[in-house]
């Protein structure tokens, strides 16, 4: 929502700027009102996009020690492809699709990545489109095409949680289960996918009050975990971010929580 709301404030902005700058323009000079609007918007939009080029272009990037974990180890292979990477370890039946959060380098989560996919779920983490997840809704659909696991969950951090809530929305044979990290989906998830939504109790950029009217979208098996001393930026190694609450456990163990649930869920099924 604050992404929606961003938006339209900075068009609103841009158009304002782009009818100032029309009025600069043709103040000493006779120009027919057709011609004046057209300036306007082009001005406006002009601006528009360049306030979102330069807008996108600044991003969380991975901490150095998350990119030591992009390389093969004897339990876990790690390939770079076209969608990102992909964690081969022992399973062969169950995979993790990650969506990362917005504006975060998807390189942040590999730590997590790795070591689920190190104790029992290969795991395909996604690059995005201008590193924001909502332009790479249906990448799970690409994976899925290349790759044959009977068990696929989608998983998600923050913006990357809607989104891949958001896919399973209109894909729901396709998918066992979904596991939001610090998200919530904005409509129904259908009562046959599995479910787990995981925060740290120290989250200072999820919208609670969201959150708690989200619920009424869980499935009826939903499942929560909140991780003491965990918080927002604490599911991946790309440092602190901007309103989050403070961080009173290492990353580490707040992935370790995570894995640990989602190993439950899965076994679960």
């Amino acid at each position: 929502m604050k992404y929606i709301f961003g938006t339209v404030l900075v068009l609103l902005l841009c158009a304002a700027a782009g009818s100032g700058l029309t009025l600069l323009i043709f103040m000493k000079k006779r120009t027919g009102r057709i011609r004046k609007i057209l300036v306007s918007i082009l001005l406006s939009l002009i601006l528009f996009l360049t306030a979102g080029y330069l807008y996108l272009r600044q991003y969380y990037p991975a901490e150095p020690a998350a990119e030591s974990f992009l390389q093969c180890t004897d339990t876990v292979t790690v390939r770079k492809t076209s969608f990102g990477y992909y964690f081969d370890g022992a399973s062969d039946k169950t995979a993790v699709i990650f969506y990362p959060g917005g504006k975060v380098d998807e390189k942040a989560y590999a730590p997590m990545m790795y070591h689920l996919a190190e104790q029992g779920a290969d795991c395909f983490l996604v690059r995005m489109p201008f590193r924001m997840p909502i332009f790479g809704i249906g990448r799970a659909e690409q994976i899925m095409d290349l790759y044959e696991y009977p068990d696929w969950y989608l998983m998600g951090h923050s913006l990357g949680g809607t989104a891949a809530a958001e896919y399973i929305r209109k894909h729901t044979d396709k998918i066992r289960g979904l596991i939001m990290l610090a998200s919530y989906p904005n409509h129904p998830v259908p009562d046959h996918i599995q479910f787990l939504s995981v925060y740290g109790d120290r989250d200072g950029c999820l919208n609670k009050e969201a959150y708690e009217k989200a619920k009424a979208d869980w499935p009826s098996s939903g499942k929560e975990s909140v991780i003491k001393g965990g918080n927002h930026a604490g599911f991946g190694y790309y440092g602190n971010q901007k309103g989050d609450g403070m961080l009173l456990i290492s990353k580490q163990e707040q992935q370790d929580a995570v894995i640990q649930e989602m190993l439950k869920l899965m076994q679960d099924q």
